[in-house]
């Protein structure tokens, strides 16, 4: 069983927004840090935002810093990456993960999602 289900991924207009939806499978997450990384096609995964389980420390990537904002839904046991001004660099397979504290290493991640795809056209 997959433990985090990632939705919301689509294809969108460059200068637009999008928000990425990440719940929890099976278990629960409330105790840990959640992050979101990408993807591009041909380049290796990159951390993209992360939160910590409390959502009082936020830390992002320089290259989403001031577009993307991470927080947490707790009622919904989600988390969410709202991305604005999307640009065609954007262009990934996005995956949520947990990890036991805030950190954009993704080797410290436990448990990860499928991904979902985000499509940025120019």
């Amino acid at each position: 069983q997959v433990p985090l289900i990632e939705s919301g991924g689509r294809l969108v207009q460059a200068g637009g927004s999008m928000s990425l939806s990440c719940a929890a499978s099976g278990r629960s997450f409330t105790y840990y840090a959640m992050g979101w990384f990408r993807r591009a096609p041909g380049k290796e995964r990159e951390f993209v935002a992360a939160i910590t389980w409390s959502g009082g420390r936020r830390t992002y990537s320089d290259s989403v810093k001031g577009r993307f904002t991470i927080s947490r839904v707790y009622a919904e046991s989600t988390v969410v990456l709202q991305m604005n001004n999307l640009k065609p660099e954007d262009t990934a397979v996005y995956y949520c993960a947990a990890a036991r504290a805030l950190t954009a290493a993704s080797d410290a991640y436990d448990y990860w999602g499928q991904g979902t795809q985000v499509t940025v056209s120019s």
